[in-house]
């Protein structure tokens, strides 16, 4: 079974791989309660759009809250929403001291590590990415987001011991899917796009490293997305040593490609919000045109969209998509 350096050395056109699990509820039924506490709804809302769009890649859903709760965060659910993180579970340093890392499959997070599995037995065997936080990102979940970046100029040995945590457990996590029969991980980052330069790089790149070094290999790829990222991040975001970045809108794409090493995989950056959701299928399809004509030089971009693709996402425009970016190949 070829792993993702395999795949994208055996394409003769432009790998395609948006970030794209939630619209599936539709296509089987499902909400979006069920999809992130049942890996059986999940896998089945993957399973629909795989046969729909004949994916190559296959992700579990990214959702940002699986890893908070299981540290203890209070998470809000509803039937057509991403789920997402209610108040702070660490306040002050004696509460983040007293922070045990829980085990990898703790609360939802074995929903996650079991839908992999479930995605492995896919038709023509896809590749199949885990969806997991990224450790800055998970440490501003539970420390509240705009609290978590002022403590890093404030307190930042307090900002590194909730750090110490994050990276300790989705180390293990990452390995769980590893175990589990993932092919990857794509890891989400998007708080520390909120950092400077200098701080994304002690704060984020440093730990994901960690993190890199303990799974990435010719077996197990870790993507790292970052939605948040701009091109004056990007020297630090190397520093993470990941193989294969992740960008959203605010990334400046092509310049990005010009900057990176060859061997750096760059993926994105069709705004989900603006492109998928409230463009017209004709519109998708012309700014999927574009991003393929402005990367048209580089062997090292995939095309994807900037982040995780919106639930409520019109299946005309995921058609719009997947058909411009077949035919512009």
């Amino acid at each position: 079974m070829p792993h993702f350096a395999d795949l994208l050395s055996s394409q003769n056109h432009r790998l395609v791989m948006p970030v794209l699990t939630f619209p599936g509820a539709s296509l089987c039924g499902a909400t979006i309660r069920q999809m992130v506490t049942d890996a059986a709804a999940q896998a089945a809302a993957v399973a629909a759009l795989h046969r729909r769009y004949r994916l190559p890649v296959v992700l579990s859903a990214m959702d940002l809250s699986a890893e908070a709760e299981a540290f203890g965060c209070a998470v809000h659910f509803s039937d057509g929403e991403v789920p997402t993180v209610l108040g702070r579970l660490a306040t002050d340093r004696a509460s983040a001291e007293r922070l045990p890392v829980p085990e990898p499959g703790t609360a939802r997070t074995g929903v996650y590590l079991d839908t992999v599995g479930q995605l492995r037995t896919l038709p023509g065997r896809p590749l199949v990415f885990g969806g997991m936080v990224g450790p800055f990102s998970l440490a501003a979940r539970i420390y509240g987001v705009s609290e978590a970046l002022g403590l890093t100029l404030e307190a930042p040995d307090l900002t590194h011991l909730l750090l110490e945590k994050t990276t300790a457990f989705l180390a293990a996590y990452a390995q769980a899917f590893k175990a589990a029969g993932a092919d990857g991980v794509i890891m989400a980052e998007p708080t520390a796009g909120l950092l400077s330069p200098r701080a994304l790089a002690s704060f984020s790149s440093a730990y994901i490293r960690r993190i890199v070094n303990t799974v990435d290999g010719p077996d197990f790829t870790v993507i790292l997305h970052n939605c948040g990222a701009k091109l004056v991040h990007l020297p630090q975001i190397l520093e993470s040593q990941a193989r294969v970045l992740h960008f959203g809108a605010p990334m400046d794409l092509p310049a990005a490609l010009a900057k990176v090493p060859a061997a750096v995989v760059v993926c994105g950056n069709l705004d989900p919000s603006k492109v998928f959701v409230q463009s017209k299928p004709d519109e998708v399809a012309t700014a999927t045109g574009t991003l393929l004509a402005i990367t048209a030089g580089y062997h090292n971009h995939v095309l994807s969209s900037g982040c995780d693709i919106p639930p409520q996402t019109p299946p005309a425009n995921l058609d719009a998509f997947f058909e411009a970016a077949h035919a512009g190949q």
